[in-house]
């Protein structure tokens, strides 16, 4: 092989056959004056040319108690040094690297280039100690977002196993449909599916719980010999009984459950509906819950912050549902407004979590509806808890969102009324009864902001997320309320936020004389 000469002359480079070595200060070990921080110039006069091709410069910083040394050198990288391997020998200058456990303090670089480890760099200990004090905060985050991470896909897991719960429904199959005779909550997967045209259900009546303006409520015992129940024995159940001339709320009501779409954690489970034509009755049979509705446990109890977490979450996500225009496993559904939301129309399992009731008033948002069909839908709810909008009879009636707006309003009134019986709020509990315009007006949430520190600081931040909810959804402009599966998702984030700072509080009874 031949190269040209600046002369012009032809040369074979056999007669270079040495590779150029590194240049560097190789003066091995001697004192310094370099006290270890910001950059220092080695103090060694001597430079080597390297012995081994594949040699690259070293320098190495001791210090151990006065005695301060530089050792510089060549050293090839694939060996190892001091116990050491080179991992920064390509750069072109000497970046020290502190290195622990050496019984002294200990910095080493390599580099590649002539004379390059003359010249040394430490690290900046001002960005050594913003690293050290940023870790702990890092760690936290890093923990605080996989936390996060894992509840989310938590959440989602449980959505699916949901969705797996929900095949078509088989009306043929009749399996376990309310709750047991001793009032545990109903385990039923087959809720609002089973029709008996042919066959009355064998009912023995007990004791009315309940009466409302078109019906009254009995618990039950649904007796052994049904055909659908031959197996079972007893099971306690509800009986709404219609008389004769409510058969239109009883009709509406009976269309909305039989609407397998609606089954819900939060909504009343349904059995069937008959018509008992030989008492003149109209009958509607549900799960019987044996603690009753809302208003009446919150007028006999103080409750927790954690039962208020609860009954505020189950309440909104049974909303949510009902409004949502599909199911939890994603098929299509007929969004529902309910119109009559209040809290004697939520009842409570076992759980205290809450169940949404009383349909006759409902109306399936179907799109197909016409404008004058939703006007001929009428003003219609309970007075106390009726949006601005419908008792003004300003209802926009060309968007069914509208209808959904109005309940969120009354959902809102609900929660106000579980919020001023926790405990968590101070001593300002109201003991008088919670349902007058009178009481409304005079407890407003923004008072709820400055109440006593029970329980402490994180609950109590909650607490002013739920006022804040609560604010928004009885906004007087009905496009500026909160939707209920907004409101639904609050309640998921504080009580994800209230497991992680582990702060509870527990259940306390009103003094008999305060009842």
């Amino acid at each position: 092989m031949t190269s040209l000469c600046s002369d012009g002359e032809n040369v074979d480079e056999s007669y270079f056959p040495m590779k150029i070595r590194a240049l560097c200060k190789f003066c091995d070990l001697e004192p310094t004056s370099c006290m270890g921080k910001g950059t220092c110039e080695v103090e060694c006069n001597k430079t080597a040319i390297c012995e081994h091709d594949d040699d690259v410069c070293v320098t190495i910083w001791r210090k151990k108690d006065d005695n301060v040394t530089m050792e510089t050198l060549c050293h090839n990288p694939a060996h190892q040094l001091y116990g050491l391997t080179l991992q920064d020998y390509k750069n072109g200058q000497c970046e020290m690297t502190p290195i622990s456990g050496r019984n002294s303090d200990f910095f080493i670089c390599s580099c590649s280039g002539e004379e390059c480890n003359l010249k040394v760099f430490f690290p900046s200990k001002v960005v050594a100690v913003v690293l050290v004090s940023l870790l702990p905060l890092l760690f936290m985050a890093i923990v605080f977002v996989a936390s996060f991470y894992c509840y989310r896909v938590f959440r989602q897991h449980q959505a699916h196993l949901r969705c797996k719960k929900c095949p078509p429904l088989d009306c043929s199959d009749a399996r376990a449909i309310m709750i047991d005779d001793e009032g545990s909550d109903s385990s039923s997967t087959l809720a609002n599916n089973i029709n008996h045209n042919t066959e009355l259900l064998p009912i023995e009546l007990d004791v009315l719980v309940g009466k409302g303006r078109f019906a009254e409520v009995y618990k039950a015992k649904l007796k052994q010999g049904s055909s659908v129940r031959e197996e079972q024995g007893f099971e306690t159940v509800a009986i709404k009984i219609f008389p004769y001339d409510e058969y239109a709320s009883w009709k509406n009501e009976k269309e909305v459950f039989s609407d397998a779409d609606l089954r819900h954690e939060n909504v009343l489970h349904f059995l069937t509906a008959e018509e008992r034509k030989v008492q003149r009755q109209y009958w509607l049979i549900t799960a019987y819950l044996p603690l009753g509705n809302l208003q009446e446990y919150l007028v006999h109890h103080v409750i927790s912050w954690h039962d208020l977490l609860v009954m505020g979450s189950s309440l909104s996500w049974g909303v949510a549902h009902l409004h949502s225009d599909q199911t939890t496993c994603g098929r299509p559904k007929v969004p529902i407004a309910h119109r009559d939301i209040k809290s004697s129309n939520v009842l409570l399992k076992k759980d205290l979590s809450c169940c949404v009731c009383d349909f006759g008033l409902a109306l399936r948002l179907d799109h197909s509806l016409s404008v004058d069909e939703l006007a001929n839908s009428g003003q219609v709810g309970t007075a106390r808890y009726m949006a601005p909008e419908v008792l003004e009879s300003r209802i926009n009636l060309e968007n069914i969102e509208s209808f959904k707006q109005a309940d969120v309003y009354s959902m809102a009134l609900v929660l106000w009324e579980i919020i001023s019986r926790c405990s968590a709020i101070g001593e300002k509990r109201l003991v008088e009864p919670l349902f007058s315009f009178r009481i409304m007006t005079l407890y407003r949430i923004s008072s709820m902001k400055h109440v006593e520190h029970v329980p402490p600081v994180p609950p109590l931040q909650g607490i002013q997320t739920v006022c804040a909810s609560i604010e928004e959804c009885w906004d007087h402009d009905p496009e500026a309320r909160l939707t209920a599966h907004c409101v639904a998702e609050r309640f998921n984030d504080i009580e994800y936020l209230d497991k992680l700072s582990e702060c509870s509080d527990t259940e306390v009874k009103i003094p008999e004389d305060e009842k």
